[in-house]
This record gives structure tokens, C-alpha cells and sequence, in this order.
């Protein structure tokens, strides 16, 4: 799941200017799998504050209101989230949608990157055994896997923690996963 086409705003190489509550990665769109850019499931998103906390909100670039990880007329293609994302500081970056209509499934590794930049040893063999394309999440601290497949009926969503970091998070549908298009080796 890799390359890109020519005219696709991921082969221009444009970046753009500070945004405000960037994540600590940026986002380039140069890497995203063309099996994913080819599925109009894409969203921007920006940070919000929640408890205290900041988290990220799917965003629909078409109107700037929240998008729903379950209802498609707020996704738009990776093309447009690209542009949007280009156009506006107001998004920290793109995130794609799992859905029920895709063969897709995210796998989240969080707080798996230790001080030095560096993978834990169970997250690297997790990433081997998936052999499918990975990045770093926008902290910088997790990673994120794209398969194909989907979880077996009755798995839950979120693992224990891991030795060596601090959970493992899967999703086949009514989920986004923010994109970095930092690219993993794995």
C-alpha cells in the first residue's frame, strides 16, 4: 500500500505554515498508501480541549463542523481533506475513516515510542507480525497500523497494557484514526 499518482496533491510537496496546536509530527501526504487515498473516507481534524485535556475532533472540510465516524456525507476524499488541510490552519491534519464498507482495519500502539525516538522491543514484533503499513501518530510516542481485514465478531477494541507500553487499540469501522504519512519501516 504505497506510491503515489502524479497530480495528486500528496506528489507536490507543498507544506504549510504554522498551525495553531500542531502535533509534535507532521503531516505528509507524499506516504499514505494509495489503497487509502483511493477511498473517500477521508476527514480533517483539529485538537479540542475536553476535561482538561486535548483531544482530536473529525472535522468535515466542506463546512468545518464536526464530521461523524458514522455518517460518510461528512467524509470527503483524501484529495479534498489535502486541500482543505493546505487551505486552513484552523485543521492540525487529515484522518481516515474506518468503515463497514471497507476491508480496513487500524491498529493503535500507543505510548510505544520511548524518550530517545526509539520503538519498544513488543511493539516492533507487533509491527513485523502485522507486516502492513505503519507511521507514527501525531504525538510521536505511539504508531498506527493499517491492515486489511477485520476483527473477529465479539474481539474488544482496546488490549491491556503491553509490557512495554501502554495499550493496543483496534478498529474496523465507526472510527478515525488521524494520518501522519510518517512512515514506519517494519
Amino acid at each position: 500500500m504505497s506510491g503515489h499518482a502524479p497530480g495528486d496533491p500528496a506528489s507536490n510537496g507543498q507544506a504549510p505554515g504554522a498551525r495553531a496546536g500542531a502535533p509534535d509530527v507532521a503531516f505528509d501526504p507524499t506516504h499514505v498508501p494509495k489503497a487509502l487515498r483511493e477511498r473517500p473516507q477521508w476527514v480533517a481534524w483539529r485538537f479540542e480541549t475536553r476535561g482538561g485535556k486535548p483531544t482530536k475532533v473529525p472535522v468535515d472540510p466542506r463546512t468545518g463542523k464536526r464530521a461523524s465516524s458514522t455518517d460518510p456525507s461528512t467524509w470527503v476524499t483524501f484529495n479534498e481533506a489535502v486541500a482543505a488541510w493546505r487551505a486552513s490552519d484552523r485543521y492540525a491534519g487529515v484522518g481516515f475513516v474506518f468503515s463497514a464498507d471497507d476491508l480496513f482495519t487500524g491498529v493503535d500502539l500507543d505510548a510505544c515510542i520511548d524518550e530517545s525516538g526509539s520503538l519498544v522491543a513488543s511493539a516492533q514484533e507487533i509491527i513485523e507480525s502485522l507486516n502492513s503499513y505503519t507511521e507514527v501518530s501525531p504525538s510521536g510516542r505511539g504508531v498506527k497500523v493499517f491492515i486489511t481485514g477485520r476483527k473477529p465478531d465479539g474481539v474488544g477494541c482496546k488490549s491491556k497494557a503491553i509490557d512495554g507500553f501502554k495499550e493496543v487499540e483496534v478498529y474496523d469501522r465507526e472510527r478515525f484514526f488521524t494520518v501522519t504519512g510518517q512512515h514506519v519501516a517494519g
